[in-house]
């Protein structure tokens, strides 16, 4: 309705009947379709003159040369992973882009996302600005509950969800295999959750809090998502109009909260020299000589910094460890006991991380502590 004419849509997920009740381009008959395709073809009868093509499939499927054809991206993903993918992959079209192609290798990146009543919206212009990974640190994983504290010491009704989920269910076996949207399951869960929070004095467990959390369910609020949509293409008019700057050279952030009233602020969030996607330098890695490469490897998925699942290790001149290809996974899983000292890695040796999420390497350099 901005009057952008050629659109590509990209949504790998089909549609389920949870998805109805806060958005308007589906109907009952839509559940088992694909997202994009009938949304292409709502809106294409909708909106006359607009041409949309459907790709029922993951961002991660296309190349680069397939992205090149675009002059921005908006993105409403529910994954960090996802975005970092597409910020990576931005960034190296505009960083390798010959100078017959000039300013047209930009492609401006708009991100939305929600949670509840907050909200977010940026906009990054690749190599120029600060990227999605510069902002990675925002986004920290969530620390996970100790079991122990699930067990015995619980505080959160979502401790007590997490017992009936990880414990009870797994004593008891009340069916074969859990189903976490069978009702039936969900109701047992969430009556021995309440059993339990009621033991420890806990307010709080519902049936909805317990499906959400079993499921890992962020909440979605119509009007929140349509907050963020909004500013989202507002930012896409405002670039391909040239009609009012843009967020992403001064300010580049907007947050929204409407938690308490409605409040929103934007701020400028600076580009970083020792970004693995758009900076030049290795990050320091504080580690400690006595700590086993396989204390790395796994410390990598909870580091606010790297955020990796299945990193691999390279030193100069040093296989240290590989997740892939199998067999070279069977011969550097002896290094996983060892300690950097034992492996003779030193303090500001620098070291290369991988993962098959990601469309590039991670440079870090050893900052050793006692």
């Amino acid at each position: 309705m901005s009057r952008f004419k050629n659109i590509h849509v990209i949504d790998m997920d089909t549609i389920d009947i949870s998805n109805l009740n806060r958005q308007f381009l589906f109907r009952k008959a839509d559940v088992g379709k694909s997202k994009a395709e009938v949304a292409a073809r709502f809106v294409e009868q909708r909106v006359k003159g607009v041409s949309i093509t459907p790709h029922n499939c993951r961002i991660q499927d296309f190349d680069e040369s397939f992205y090149k054809q675009f002059q921005l991206v908006v993105c409403g993903l529910d994954s960090i992973e996802a975005r970092r993918w597409i910020n990576a992959m931005l960034v190296s079209i505009a960083e390798d882009a010959d100078e017959s192609e000039g300013p047209d290798a930009i492609k401006p990146l708009i991100d939305g996302g929600t949670e509840g009543f907050k909200g977010q919206a940026r906009v990054i212009f690749p190599s120029i600005t600060s990227c999605i990974e510069c902002q990675l640190d925002m986004h920290a994983p969530r620390a996970a509950v100790p079991l122990c504290t699930i067990a015995s010491i619980p505080r959160q009704p979502e401790h007590c969800i997490e017992w009936a989920h990880v414990i009870a269910w797994d004593q008891e076996k009340p069916f074969p295999k859990l189903d976490k949207d069978d009702p039936e399951h969900v109701t047992w869960l969430y009556q021995k959750a309440l059993t339990r929070a009621q033991e420890f004095n806990i307010p709080g467990v519902t049936y909805s809090l317990t499906q959400g959390t079993i499921k890992n369910i962020i909440p979605a609020i119509a009007s929140t998502n349509a907050i963020i949509a909004a500013a989202c293409c507002n930012e896409a008019f405002k670039i391909a109009s040239s009609s009012a700057p843009p967020l992403g050279f001064e300010n580049n952030y907007m947050m929204y909260s409407g938690n308490d009233s409605i409040y929103t602020y934007t701020f400028k969030h600076e580009r970083k020299d020792d970004c693995p996607v758009c900076g030049r330098q290795a990050r320091p890695l504080d580690v400690k000589p006595n700590m086993t490469l396989q204390e790395l490897v796994e410390s990598f998925a909870v580091r606010p910094e790297a955020q990796l699942k299945r990193p691999s290790l390279r030193a100069q001149d040093k296989t240290l460890y590989m997740q892939f290809p199998p067999s070279l996974e069977e011969q550097t899983r002896p290094n996983l006991d060892k300690t950097l000292a034992e492996l003779g890695l030193e303090n500001g040796q620098q070291i290369v991380v991988t993962d098959p999420a990601f469309p590039l390497e991670f440079n870090f350099f050893f900052k050793f502590k006692e």
